[in-house]
């Protein structure tokens, strides 16, 4: 196999190859491109990458089972699916295969370049050290996560408190400032919920770990930033909702009691 090259693009349809393609090499990016998830597999044969941009609806083998066979043969590159049937089922869904994020089409230029650069720096991060990619996460009650963008707790008095995962602040390479959505808004699983500026100016799309209405956004979190990137899964949870359908919502995440969930649990005091 050959040197590393930065993104495999993998998409049926040519001018969507063809966007991105020009995206990326704007920002000065090598880029290979693969129409279908067979041809991709094949061109994973002859070269090595920093990131997979993968679409899910393709004829021959779709992104879910491309993502299947990626990490079946072992590979941790990161891999973004992507789709034009942008449900939220579908982002949670590529979460839960285990890619490092989702995006819907039709995306513009900076969505997709703040994707790419997040997926890029979570790449670098685990060449340089793996095991520090390991989620350190609060030994709370009915806490669950969502991929590693999002996280949910639950609390006795029948509220749920939601915040960001620390490797999604990791990735993003420094945080500018924080956009919460107004109390009384109806949050929905897997879709945005709120959006964070990284130092270069690209917004980050935050995906929302539990459906159910705001009632209390976190206003000290945003107007004092350090404690998300500080400490994201305490002091800084953004918000305090009342959830629709928690069952269900937690059927879709999960939790460091999950065998599934290879993250490791720090002893901390509950989030209040």
């Amino acid at each position: 196999m050959s040197s590393t090259h930065d993104i495999l693009v993998i998409d049926d349809e040519p001018v969507v190859l063809q966007g991105i393609e020009r995206i990326c090499r704007g920002e000065g990016l090598a880029v290979d491109t693969a129409t279908g998830g067979m041809a991709g597999l094949k061109q994973l044969e002859r070269h090595a990458y920093r990131l997979i941009l993968c679409d899910i609806m393709m004829e021959d083998l779709n992104g879910f089972g491309f993502l299947a066979e990626f990490r079946r043969r072992g590979n941790r590159t990161p891999v973004v699916l992507a789709s034009g049937y942008s449900t939220g089922e579908n982002a949670i869904r590529s979460l839960q295969c285990g890619a490092f994020d989702y995006i819907a089409k039709p995306f513009t230029a900076d969505e997709l370049i703040a994707v790419i650069r997040r997926a890029l720096n979570y790449n670098s991060l685990l060449e340089e050290n793996p095991e520090a990619l390991t989620a350190k996460v609060p030994h709370v009650a009915n806490f669950h996560s969502l991929g590693r963008v999002s996280w949910a707790a639950s609390k006795p008095e029948g509220t749920v408190l939601i915040g960001v995962d620390d490797l999604f602040i990791k990735t993003m390479n420094g945080l500018r400032s924080v956009e919460l959505a107004p109390v009384g808004t109806n949050l929905v699983q897997g879709t945005s919920c709120a959006t964070m500026t990284s130092t270069d100016g690209l917004a980050h799309s935050i995906m929302c770990p539990v459906s159910g209405q705001i009632l209390q956004a976190h206003g000290e979190a945003a107007t004092n930033i350090s404690a998300i990137e500080t400490d994201p899964f305490g002091g800084g949870w953004l918000y305090r909702i009342l959830p629709s359908d928690l069952e269900y919502s937690f059927r879709c995440l999960t939790s460091p009691s999950d065998p599934s969930d290879r993250r490791q649990v720090q002893q901390k005091e509950e989030i209040s």
